[in-house]
C-alpha cells in the first residue's frame, strides 16, 4: 500500500463548513440549469411545504466531495460511488458542515466512508456512504 493509505485508519474524520448564500444558490442554478422555483423564486417557494426557498440538495451534497478531495483522504482521491439520502433541506443563510469518517480501507487503496451533512443546529440534512480510491 502507498504511504498515503498507510497513514489512514478506520475512525479518522474530517469536515468542511460553509454558510450558504443567495449567490451560491444562483450560481449553482446557472451552472447546472436547475432553476426550479423552490430554489430561486420566493413567491413560488412560499407555496411549498418549506415556505421559503431551499438550497439545491446536490449543492449541499457537493460539500462531501470537498472533504474527500481536499482533506480526507485528500488530494488525488478518486470518487468511485456515493449514495445520499436527503433528510431535511438547507436554507439560504444556513451554515452546513459535511463530515466524513473512514469505515474501512482495503489493500487496494479502496476506502469506504460514512458521509453526513448537518446544519448549524446539528440537524442531519444528508446521510450516506462514499467509496473512493487512493
Amino acid at each position: 500500500m502507498s504511504d498515503k493509505v498507510n497513514n489512514l485508519k478506520v475512525g479518522d474524520k474530517s469536515s468542511f463548513s460553509k454558510t450558504i448564500t443567495e449567490f451560491d444558490v444562483y450560481n449553482f442554478a446557472g451552472i447546472t440549469g436547475d432553476f426550479n422555483p423552490v430554489h430561486i423564486n420566493q413567491v413560488k417557494a412560499a407555496e411549498t411545504i418549506f415556505e421559503k426557498r431551499i438550497c439545491h440538495g446536490m449543492l449541499i451534497a457537493s460539500f462531501i466531495s470537498t472533504v474527500l478531495g481536499m482533506y480526507l483522504p485528500g488530494n488525488g482521491t478518486i470518487y468511485l460511488s456515493q449514495n445520499v439520502k436527503f433528510i431535511k433541506p438547507a436554507f439560504i443563510g444556513d451554515t452546513v458542515t459535511a463530515e466524513v469518517e473512514i469505515l474501512s480501507i482495503n489493500e487496494k487503496g479502496i476506502v469506504t466512508l460514512n458521509t453526513e451533512v448537518r446544519n448549524e443546529l446539528g440537524n442531519k440534512l444528508i446521510v450516506g456512504e462514499a467509496v473512493v480510491k487512493i
